[in-house]
């Protein structure tokens, strides 16, 4: 079996742990190019390397890279244009920018999306959101609320919460003054990108407040989505409670 190793002077080469030797070759560029997109050497947007210049920087063949950039297309952490070359996934582009969003509307068009954050604070976590966010209780975390309306109607009521640490800085202010996607402020503000993200449904029941703010009476049922979003190494990095108004709307995912 054929392994890849790079020159240890340079981080952004250094050569994958010990178990990446067991697998195949195009898996371990996947792995360097990975480790570069950490590390920031090329930002959301940016054009990477052509498959030829990838091939002599690894020494490996160009077919290697071409299958190691087409399984991180298919992860949505590379965007390949015909007759441009590879970039590096933005939730800042059109066709990605509400990928994690799988609300859709029964009939007709969604209307305009529209967001007001009804509040953003940093606080101390609890123990159930530090345990989720890999943190201790107590530590520092970005509270956020958050309110979506298509066509001007109130569907979806988010509390979202960020660690502290990497997100020093946020504030109501920043918030009001960004007109872009949430998660492309996330990259390009605070240089974290959400690469995945688990979900867990549930039914609910709409109680005073939500019901206030989405517009509803008391009781109404709502569904529950709680997501938990990751960054590089599987670090998680965002939760987000969510209560979606579904008389309208459904949650609709693809399966294959």
């Amino acid at each position: 079996m054929t392994t890849i190793s790079a020159d240890p002077a340079d981080p952004a080469e250094a050569a994958p742990p010990p178990a990446a030797a067991f697998s195949p070759l195009y898996q371990q560029i996947k792995a360097l190019i990975t480790r570069s997109l950490q590390g920031g050497e090329w930002r959301p947007g940016e054009l990477i390397p052509s498959e030829v210049e990838l091939a002599a920087r690894f020494r490996v063949s160009q077919g290697t890279v071409r299958k190691a950039i087409e399984a991180l297309a298919d992860e949505n952490l590379l965007v390949r244009r015909q007759g441009k070359g590879t970039y590096v996934a933005t939730h800042a582009e059109p066709t990605t920018r509400f990928r994690f969003l799988r609300l859709t509307p029964d009939a007709g068009d969604a209307g305009a999306l529209e967001r007001r954050f009804v509040d953003c604070r940093r606080q101390r976590a609890a123990a159930d959101v530090a345990r989720l966010l890999g943190l201790k209780t107590g530590d520092a975390v970005v509270q956020l609320r958050r309110l979506l309306s298509f066509g001007g109607k109130p569907v979806v009521l988010d509390d979202i919460w960020l660690p502290g640490q990497p997100f020093k800085g946020l504030s109501a202010e920043r918030l009001a003054d960004y007109d872009g996607p949430l998660y492309g402020l996330f990259e390009s503000a605070f240089g974290v990108r959400m690469i995945r993200a688990d979900e867990k449904l549930r039914a609910a029941v709409a109680d005073a407040d939500s019901a206030e703010l989405l517009k509803l009476p008391v009781g109404t049922p709502l569904l529950s989505v709680e997501r938990l979003a990751y960054t590089y190494g599987e670090q998680p990095v965002e939760l987000r409670r969510g209560l979606y108004d579904t008389r309208t709307h459904h949650y609709r995912n693809e399966l294959s």
